[in-house]
């Protein structure tokens, strides 16, 4: 059984996605939020998930907040570290700590639109598939081996809300299959790519 845990900041949609698929050898050992009021906070509780909240706003720096956010997600012997609308940049240190064992998914097809405001930005530029990317965490922000994507065509009358909207339908199916193949023990990081060595059902 491989112990997950899942950082939030808001409603935690991609959390209740993941808790939802029931992923077999995975276990949601906690969920913790750097903002008090995350209502993703309150859904986990309800289903039976031990919360924590630890407040970014509390800490000076960056680095005092990831190392007492290190401390306090280590206590769950965590196999997996899944960034779910987490909006804080992890450091450097931080990511080294969870090497090869944190995973975001992110809303664009990277390498395309990394950083904020993809949904616009995507209109903006005039593509015509935009999608959403499972990858795994890495010092440079957005930029690390990319585990699976999803793509949605971008119509003519679309606007980022409802760009955004379809787009985090497939974040809900793509982000469960993406923890569920690392819990499988299939993927292998290559360089900069990642295979897969088994497939999940």
């Amino acid at each position: 059984m491989k112990n997950i845990v899942i950082l939030i900041s808001g409603r935690g949609s991609n959390m209740q996605a993941i808790v939802n698929a029931r992923i077999a050898g995975a276990r949601v050992a906690a969920v913790i939020s750097n903002r008090p009021q995350a209502a993703g906070l309150t859904w986990a509780q309800q289903n039976g998930i031990a919360t924590a909240v630890l407040d970014h706003k509390e800490f000076a720096d960056r680095d005092q907040f990831d190392a007492a956010l290190m401390t306090l997600i280590d206590q769950h012997a965590p196999d997996l570290v899944v960034l779910a609308g987490f909006m804080r940049i992890v450091t450097p240190a931080f990511v080294a700590h969870y090497a090869n064992r944190m995973i975001n998914v992110h809303p664009s097809l990277l390498p395309a639109f990394t950083g904020l405001h993809t949904h616009a930005r995507a209109i903006e530029a005039g593509v015509k598939l935009h999608g959403c990317t499972a990858h795994f965490v890495t010092a440079e922000l957005d930029h690390g081996p990319i585990i699976a994507q999803a793509a949605v065509p971008v119509l003519d009358d679309d606007t980022p809300e409802t760009l955004e909207a379809r787009v985090l339908e497939c974040e809900h199916t793509l982000y469960p299959q993406a923890v569920a193949r690392f819990v499988a023990g299939g993927l292998q990081i290559d360089g900069h790519r990642v295979r897969d060595t088994q497939q999940v059902a």
